[in-house]
């Protein structure tokens, strides 16, 4: 134990190195980008949709796959990249469904600055409250065929938004994330799974 008298020497300096890094400006400024992209264009798609097409048909599959492609973006990229955090789905042996929440142990020179966090959470947020608005005025408007679209919007993004809240707040049941690293995903250990033998 050291006593009151006894000198300790502290690293500010790392700390310091640390804060600079995170308070830059954006590191990954295409994962930044597509983050917002694809939601924003789907919002922007429901709002100009009867004017630019007087087809539904289109109009609903063109807003689905900008936000499928942004379900996918957001879940298998960005969170990865902006803070650190990724989870999904598999099936174990017994074809029970498990969910994974990871997050890195430590954040390093890969994960995103203070501007790509706010830019991750706001984004994450703010969109499916405005899908939720749109879900309210659709509902009475009594836009009915209009309201499949935004359910299915909600559904997607509200999926990621779980995902990664689950993430950040602790692993399933209330345990904290699996802290393993990003640098691959759990095989199964018999090998006639992998290779699909019976």
């Amino acid at each position: 134990m050291a006593d009151a008298t006894e000198d300790v020497e502290l690293d500010f300096a790392a700390d310091e190195q640390e804060r600079a890094r995170r308070s830059a400006g954006i590191r990954h400024p295409m994962a930044s980008f597509f983050h917002l992209f694809f939601r924003v264009v789907a919002i922007v798609v429901y709002l100009l949709c009867e004017w630019i097409s007087k087809s539904f048909a289109s109009c609903f599959v063109l807003i689905i796959a900008l936000l499928s492609f942004d379900f996918w973006s957001v879940k298998n990229v960005t969170g990865r990249l902006l803070v650190g955090l990724r989870w999904w789905n598999q099936i174990d042996e017994d074809g029970k469904s498990l969910w994974v929440f990871e997050a890195k142990k430590s954040r390093n020179s890969n994960t995103g600055t203070e501007a790509e966090e706010r830019i991750f959470w706001l984004g994450l947020i703010i969109c499916p409250l405005i899908w939720t608005f749109f879900f309210f005025t659709s509902l009475f408007s009594l836009k009915i065929k209009w309201l499949s679209v935004v359910v299915a919007s909600i559904s997607l993004q509200a999926a990621n938004l779980y995902g990664y809240l689950r993430c950040k707040a602790g692993g399933q049941d209330g345990h904290p994330p699996d802290n393993r690293s990003f640098t691959g995903q759990q095989l199964p250990q018999r090998p006639d799974i992998i290779f699909g033998i019976l």
